[in-house]
């Protein structure tokens, strides 16, 4: 057990290969162009948006784990606020919401003494993945009303709680989580994405 528990903290640690650096560019690169085009759906109403940004970091976690997955994101992110200034707070928050979810798959893998190869069967999602989008969502609507909706509006953070009801961000948050990391396992698993990935 004790060296069960060691080669999977080793494995979350481990150095990137030539090759895992080379596919984790590629993986960034994506998630930049995916917000230049930005394909997806904006609410009227609302002008919140449900797009495939983050698809490309959950398709890192899904070929590579944890570590490379946040590195992926963090680039994405950065990269992002350079190419499109104006959506420095987008890619902020795109990046707060996402990384719950990355961190709960990462703890359950660890704390089941698994890897992350064990979300291959899509019922090992469903726990780490509710946990994942619950902690996101307690996130975002104190974020929203207090930062990012007065940053990006001009309205003050009561005016922001009358107008945006906070069901309507959570309802955004569940579908976008949902989004990300169904799109990202059927692109790995169903498209076998994983198979040009030397396991």
């Amino acid at each position: 057990m004790y060296y069960s528990l060691m080669d999977t903290r080793l494995y979350m640690f481990k150095q990137f290969t030539v090759r895992e650096i080379s596919v984790a560019a590629g993986l960034s690169a994506l998630s930049i162009i995916t917000q230049l085009i930005h394909i997806g759906y904006q609410s009227p109403q609302w002008g919140m948006w449900v797009d495939i940004v983050a698809v490309s970091w959950f398709i890192a976690y899904f070929l590579f784990g944890l570590q490379l997955s946040l590195l992926v994101s963090l680039v994405g992110a950065v990269m992002i606020t350079i190419f499109a200034p104006e959506t420095w707070l987008g890619a902020g928050m795109k990046w707060i919401a996402s990384v719950p979810i990355l961190f709960s798959f990462g703890l359950m893998a660890f704390m089941m003494r698994k890897t992350f190869h064990q979300y291959r069967n899509i019922l090992f999602l469903s726990v780490p993945l509710l946990c994942g989008i619950l902690v996101r969502c307690l996130l975002v609507v104190p974020l929203n009303y207090y930062v990012a909706i007065p940053l990006w509006t001009g309205m003050t953070t009561a005016l922001a709680i009358k107008t945006i009801p906070w069901f309507i961000i959570v309802l955004f948050n569940v579908v976008q989580g949902l989004l990300d990391v169904t799109l990202a396992w059927i692109i790995v698993y169903k498209f076998k994405l994983n198979r040009f990935i030397k396991k």
